[in-house]
């Protein structure tokens, strides 16, 4: 759980909140709202790598055999059935 502090508290005591930032997120928060979090060098690399890796892309052929089976199976939930009706509809 990320430790929430004031705008100002940070500014006034960065260092400190440097410090903290290498065990837990600092969440900075100004006016009520959450404006930011303040984490470790370490956490944000492993953020992007995360991040980068969800955005991989894959041609079909390459498609590894869990996630092809996770899409054959995969259905689209009933509150959606009109969809079926317009896709009919425009064949």
């Amino acid at each position: 759980m990320a430790k929430s502090v004031a705008a100002t508290e940070f500014c006034r005591n960065f260092g400190e909140y440097q410090r903290r930032a290498q065990r837990e997120p600092i969440e900075v928060r100004s006016h009520g709202k959450t404006t930011g979090y303040f984490v470790s060098a370490d956490a944000y690399e492993r953020f992007e790598r995360v991040l980068a890796a969800s955005r991989q892309t894959f041609l079909p052929s390459e498609l590894p055999a869990d996630l092809m089976a996770a899409i054959k199976e995969s259905r689209m939930d009933a509150k959606h059935e009109a969809l079926n009706t317009l896709l009919e509809d425009s064949n």
